[in-house]
């Protein structure tokens, strides 16, 4: 999984990627036309070129297993200003294009037709397999660090999203999302039970929270290997015995992963970047 944080510099229309300046870019993306240019010059750059990096190295890997990408809009979207879902859409599909599984792919049917919500599909078991799923992309989004703990902002980027898939849905055009919208922070029970408006409720069907918490033993993970939700834990460190953050022994590393996943954990979200055979270990879940 690659975890971008996102913010939306409505000065210049553009979507910044940085973990905490929102006017500027910081992080490893280049500006390149080629798989052989990705390790070599400037970096530094904006989504769009964060998007075509990786569509690079999807072209450089065929049959690779499908990437996640979480986005992280860490001030919300800012629609008055332009800024908003659409636009978010049509930057992800002019860069990544064809290379998306799109909420509209799950709710395709097989032999045709399409299912009602997210929820029914998932529960129908609509997902493709990983072998499917090679060289695809799958993207989703949480609400940010910044937006959560903004006391005027009383619309979070995983309601906005949701609700524009909702409309987008109603309207024929479910095809224009390219982002699974995420339930942010472990909960017990169904965490989609904090949306008021029910009609939101079922175009959730990515969760994503701390791991510790997961395991706590306060939550039934089960539930949503159950419904086949995708489960996104992060800080697989946190979990007891703590781990280091960024440089644990392999063999601690590993046994963290798998026991993650027997947790019923999609993705094992981490910061072990020195560890590259742990990064892409693929194991049973449940």
């Amino acid at each position: 999984m690659i975890e971008l944080d996102v913010w939306d510099d409505f000065f210049t229309q553009e979507w910044k990627v940085s973990h905490s300046n929102p006017t500027g870019n910081a992080n490893n993306c280049v500006n390149v036309s080629s798989a052989s240019q990705l390790y070599t010059g400037g970096a530094n750059k904006d989504l769009e070129s964060c998007l075509d990096d990786v569509r690079l190295w999807l072209g450089a890997h065929p049959g690779h297993g499908p990437l996640y990408i979480k986005l992280e809009i860490k001030a919300g979207f800012q629609a008055t200003f332009g800024m908003s879902p659409a636009k978010l859409d049509q930057s992800i599909s002019a860069h990544l294009g064809g290379l998306v599984f799109k909420p509209s792919d799950l709710l395709d049917k097989p032999g045709g037709g399409q299912y009602a919500t997210l929820d029914a599909a998932a529960c129908a078991g609509n997902w493709p397999t990983r072998q499917q799923l090679a060289g695809k992309v799958i993207l989703e989004v949480i609400p940010g660090t910044v937006e959560e703990s903004n006391p005027t902002d009383s619309l979070w980027t995983d309601q906005e999203y949701a609700g524009y898939l909702r409309d987008l849905h109603t309207q024929g055009r479910t095809s224009q999302a390219n982002v699974f919208p995420s339930v942010h922070n472990a909960q017990a029970g169904d965490p989609r039970s904090r949306y008021s408006d029910t009609s939101l409720r079922p175009w959730f069907v990515v969760f994503d929270g701390d791991a510790a918490t997961y395991l706590n033993g306060s939550i039934d993970t089960g539930w949503y290997d159950t419904h086949h939700y995708l489960l996104f834990m992060t800080d697989a460190q946190n979990v007891p015995p703590a781990l280091d953050d960024v440089n644990p022994s392999t063999a601690d590393a590993q046994a963290r992963v798998t026991q993650l996943a027997k947790a019923h954990a999609t993705v094992a979200s981490n910061d072990w970047k020195a560890l590259p055979d742990v990064q892409s270990t693929v194991v049973p879940r449940g």
